[in-house]
């Protein structure tokens, strides 16, 4: 049954096609599916869920944001550890001490505002774990440390983890 359909099928392929049809239309498909990867797809949902634990830092749930009380620079221009053109790292910064879900581990946080511009008003977050009176300048939050800077104006914060706190 098998050798008889196949059979079957191969003469009526000699009959309707040539070989030189069969090329054309073999070398058609072979071009056909070189192009396919460069066709204008959104490939963003597909890198997302390849990676489910990709981080989002204009978030302000993300872990190394538990003592940050400002506006996230990944908002205004800049990412989560580097400041937007046209501003300039304080010379000083409050610390945090913050837990990643992930590995379980507490790590250092250093906050760093960006001076220089006027504030950027985007992503505001305010969490205050473990926040100190206003005495204990180090670990205080509600401090503009632009103040250290020529240029006193805020504009947004950064986050930097220094090492592993246990």
């Amino acid at each position: 049954m098998w050798d008889t359909q196949t059979q079957g099928f191969t003469r009526r392929l000699a009959l309707t096609g040539s070989r030189r049809g069969m090329l054309a239309r073999l070398g058609t498909l072979l071009v056909g599916a070189a192009a396919l990867p460069v066709l204008p797809i959104s490939r963003s949902r597909a890198a997302n869920a390849s990676n489910p634990n990709q981080v989002d830092a204009t978030k302000c749930d993300y872990w190394k944001y538990c003592s940050m009380d400002g506006f996230l620079c990944s908002c205004c221009g800049g990412s989560g550890t580097d400041c937007p053109p046209g501003t300039q790292i304080s010379k000083v910064s409050w610390v945090g001490t913050c837990r990643d879900g992930k590995d379980g581990r507490n790590y250092l946080v250093s906050y760093t505002d960006c001076c220089g511009r006027s504030s950027c008003g985007a992503c505001n977050c305010n969490a205050n774990v473990g926040e100190r009176p206003g005495y204990e300048m180090g670990v205080h939050n509600d401090i503009n440390w632009c103040i250290a800077n020529g240029e006193t104006s805020y504009h947004c914060t950064i986050s930097l983890v220094v090492g592993v706190a246990d």
